[in-house]
Parts: C-alpha cells; structure tokens; sequence
C-alpha cells in the first residue's frame, strides 16, 4: 500500500484551514482610534437629533440600551447619573435603541417615549428603526458603551468602548467605574488608560433579513 505524501497532505490541510478561517466574518464596527459616524435618528420627542445638534459638545456617551433588557434597566439610572455628571463638561449622553420592534415588541417607539416620560430621561432617546446606525458602530449587547471625542475638524474619535462599570447587577457593590474614568481622564486631557471592556447585556434583537 502507497504511503499518503505527508507534505501534500500538509499542505491541503493548511489550504482547507485557510478557506474556512475566510468564511468566518471579520468582526464589524468601530475601534478604538476610530472616526465615528454621526447620525439622524428620531428621538422621542418627535425631533431629529444628531450629534452636529449639540454645536458646545466636545464629545459623546453614545450609549446604545432598550426598554426590556435587564441589564439595560439596572443600568438606567447610572446612565441618568453619568449624563448628570459629564453634560456640564461638555459630554452628554445620547441613547440609542438599536431593537427591532417586532423582534422585542416593547421596544417600539411609542414603548420607547413612555420609558423616557416614566424615568424622565434628561438625554436624547432615539430609535435607530434601521439598525444601521447599530450595525456602523458594531454594537452587540445592550448597554454598549461608545465614548467619543469631537476633533478640531468636528468628527468624532472613538476614545472608549465597553461597558460602564464592574457590576451590573448592584451600583452599590460597584469597584471600578470604567466609563468614568475614561471621561475623567479625557476632561483631564490624559490618555485613556483602559480604552476598551467587555459589554455585559443582552443580545440585540436584530431584524429579520
């Protein structure tokens, strides 16, 4: 019986690894460094804001959360807290509902202004109904977290991305308030000395293609 010949056995497999590694999608979105899109999306009051709106602003926390998840919820108040914190200094929040209505029903429009009108959102609450705003910035859990810096040629850097803090399910047990010392450390003009965390959150609900 003829010995298979090793090296051309090697090689095929190489190949084949090759191509299915191709096959798997490159991860999409923003990094950090990255320059930022604006947007045009409705907010709840009926308006459409973008972030060119705000001309005093000298960057973002363009926060993509929802009605219905959990994490988005126990989240919402630090959210309240952070826009609170960091409007005054230039850096105000912007939310993003990145859900497809049918998917996630209660993230429907009209879902949408009684949350704001229930929690008294002082920050823009806008639908993103195509998702491309969404799928640009490579959003993948709700909360996700986008801080951006506005440049002297007004666009947008990505200065942070991730989650907000260590603890999602109790503020009071927080340890380290990841999002704000990011901003810190920008307002401050210091490098941002952990630019990146993982998102903790539920899975969007994407819309059928």
């Amino acid at each position: 019986m003829k010995k298979p010949n090793l090296p051309l056995v090697y090689m095929v497999c190489l190949l084949l690894v090759g191509v299915l590694l191709a096959a798997v999608p490159a991860d999409n979105g923003y990094q950090v460094g990255d320059t930022a899109r604006d947007f045009k999306l409705k907010n709840v009051d009926g308006k459409m804001v973008s972030m060119a709106d705000y001309k005093d602003a000298k960057g973002f926390i363009v926060t993509f959360t929802c009605n219905t998840c959990p994490y988005s919820v126990a989240y919402e108040d630090r959210i309240i807290d952070l826009h609170k914190k960091y409007a005054p200094k230039g850096y105000p929040v912007i939310a993003i509902n990145p859900n497809d209505a049918t998917a996630s029903p209660k993230d429907s429009y009209a879902d949408m202004q009684q949350r704001a009108k229930k929690k008294n959102f002082p920050f823009a609450y806008l639908h993103d109904e195509t998702q491309e705003i969404t799928k640009a910035y490579g959003a993948t859990r709700t909360p996700h977290l986008y801080i951006v810096q506005k440049q002297k040629d007004g666009k947008y850097k990505v200065a942070y991305i991730g989650t907000i803090d260590d603890n999602s399910r109790d503020a009071s047990k927080v340890e380290k308030k990841y999002a704000e010392a990011a901003l810190d450390q920008m307002v401050a003009g210091k490098t941002i000395s952990q630019p990146n965390t993982k998102a903790i959150g539920c899975t969007i609900k994407w819309r059928e293609a």
